[in-house]
């Protein structure tokens, strides 16, 4: 099975997210794609929303999608997220599995900084997914890293989860930048400095 590991905070799960899952699975025929948000990501501070709410959140968004799953490991681990980590465990509980890892292409140009990023290559491919103005340029990567690279196409949407909460916290609407499950949560839960309303 050719499963995409789709990792990130996700605070909130945006459609930005979403797209880049789908064009990586659509471009790779990838049988499915397992999206792992992370407890706190080693390059970022700690999320604005718990595990628990940016789990459901998640879980809401991709239950509707037949190749779309979540994966909890990372939250129920704590601790900060690193995916050297995560692919070990992946590799022991499904070694039949050819695993790949979705990264926008702000990720991309970083990817040499990761940690434990020489074993990473060995063990999977790393998906490249473009975003605006920032264009994918895989001849800056050393050759170890590039040669484990591929990238998808996808319609360029600038949204950010930064963007999203700064509107929610000013009270601005965030409706359609977001999964229509993730709004109606969001506005349920009262997150990122909304008051707590009923679903419209």
């Amino acid at each position: 099975m050719k499963v995409g590991i789709m990792g990130g905070t996700f605070d909130p799960l945006h459609i930005g997210h979403m797209m880049a899952a789908e064009a990586a699975r659509d471009t790779y025929s990838l049988d499915e794609v397992w999206f792992m948000p992370s407890h706190i990501p080693p390059h970022k501070h700690e999320a604005g929303a718990s595990g628990a709410d940016r789990l459901a959140m998640v879980q809401s968004a991709v239950e509707g999608h037949e190749a779309f799953r979540i994966l909890d490991w990372e939250i129920v681990r704590g601790g900060v997220s690193y995916t050297i980590e995560t692919v070990h465990s992946l590799k022991e509980a499904y070694p039949q599995h050819e695993f790949y890892f979705i990264v926008g292409a702000d990720m991309v140009e970083y990817l040499p900084k990761w940690h434990g990023i020489e074993e990473l290559v060995g063990a999977l491919t790393f998906i490249g997914v473009g975003r605006p103005g920032t264009p994918l340029d895989l001849a800056a990567l050393p050759g170890f890293i590039a040669e484990k690279v591929v990238l998808a196409d996808m319609p360029l949407v600038d949204i950010s989860s930064t963007m999203l909460r700064s509107r929610a916290a000013s009270g601005r609407s965030i409706r359609y930048m977001v999964p229509e499950q993730v709004y109606q949560y969001v506005q349920r839960s009262g997150l990122y400095g909304l008051q707590p309303r009923s679903a419209d």
